[in-house]
């Protein structure tokens, strides 16, 4: 897939024009979103996905079309589970819930710069080295593991990250929020606000996410403008995802287990592509091993799509069983 330089420019104008707009919206009333409002504002942002994969599709064939789709779902479905601990980073910096969609955006602007240059690392590692497939493989399936123990889902767990942490202990910071200013004066002198705070943890905390997300999506295709759209794509929506689903989100209890089975398949996935463009020599005497199967992008996209509408369906049928147990045994309880 040739992308200019001239196609890479207007994307990232068109993501910039985006991101204008939604500070200035934000930015002359914050407020918490409405049911309806983040509903509106989700299926604009899948609108937009969808319509440039049809883009991809009439430009650059289904080949690339295929694997945008594949990368864009993987990445939205393992954002929905990341939810977990944006909630949590909220709820420990004791977020305004007005102030909160403010926080994630500018959140989730510093995580598209971060993500950014790991793309382009990941795009340089994988282009010098072909070994590193197996890496990303390895990584993927070591994640799949934590999320069928429970331990990548366990929002309990969350920890402050090193940047936040440094953060937190060495600027002069002020424990009051004043609207969403990052930055106020207090007895003289200029401190931040736990808005900036939040904001860096939100960022930063991406990032750690995007040590499974960068290699899953490297996975399903190899062009970087494909991985970065994907990314994109994913991110610009999860904020009204956030207030949309937020509350609904400890109901799929089988998120964990579906993305477990993705990670996995990718995984293994990579690794098949690594033996079958092997160059180390401890392995096959350094030559690639072409009798194992090259997974095509039509089945992993099936696959990705099949897992995801299993686990969904499972969580909310168990979800709704739960809920009729419990208004039952409250009937028995008052008679």
């Amino acid at each position: 897939m040739n992308v200019s330089l001239s196609v890479w420019l207007v994307t990232a104008a068109a993501l910039i024009v985006v991101l204008v707009a939604d500070i200035l919206v934000i930015g002359r009333r914050p407020h918490e979103p409405s049911m309806r409002e983040a509903s509106l504002w989700v299926s604009v942002y899948v609108t937009l996905a969808v319509l440039f994969g049809i883009g991809i599709y009439l430009f650059a064939g289904g080949r690339y079309a295929g694997e945008f789709f594949a990368g864009w779902i993987t990445e939205y479905s393992l954002s929905v589970d990341n939810l977990f601990v944006f909630l949590v980073i909220m709820t420990r910096f004791a977020v305004p819930r007005a102030y909160q969609q403010t926080a994630l955006l500018i959140g989730i602007i510093l995580a598209l710069v971060l993500r950014g240059i790991f793309i382009a690392l990941g795009a340089a590692a994988i282009s010098a080295f072909s070994w590193v497939f197996y890496i990303f493989g390895a990584i993927l399936l070591y994640t799949a593991v934590q999320f069928v123990r429970g331990d990548a889902a366990d929002e309990s767990e969350y920890k402050e990250n090193r940047v936040t942490r440094w953060a937190t202990r060495h600027l002069p910071a002020t424990d009051r929020y004043d609207g969403i200013k990052l930055i106020v004066v207090e007895n003289g002198r200029r401190v931040v606000t736990p808005m900036l705070l939040v904001m860096v943890a939100l960022g930063t905390t991406d990032l750690l996410f995007a040590l499974d997300s960068i290699p899953a999506i490297y996975g399903l295709t190899k062009e970087p403008y494909l991985v970065f759209t994907a990314n994109v794509f994913a991110l610009m929506g999860l904020r009204q995802l956030y207030f949309l689903i937020g509350g609904l989100v400890d109901r799929l209890v089988y998120l964990s287990f579906g993305l477990a089975a993705i990670l996995g398949f990718i995984g293994i996935k990579l690794i098949l592509h690594a033996l079958h463009e092997n160059n180390l020599p401890f392995i096959n005497g350094g030559e690639p091993i072409h009798a194992v199967p090259d997974i095509g992008i039509a089945l992993s996209l099936t696959f990705i799509v099949g897992v995801l509408a299993i686990t969904t369906i499972a969580s909310l049928v168990k979800a709704h069983r739960g809920v009729r147990k419990e208004r039952a045994k409250r009937e028995v309880e008052t008679r």
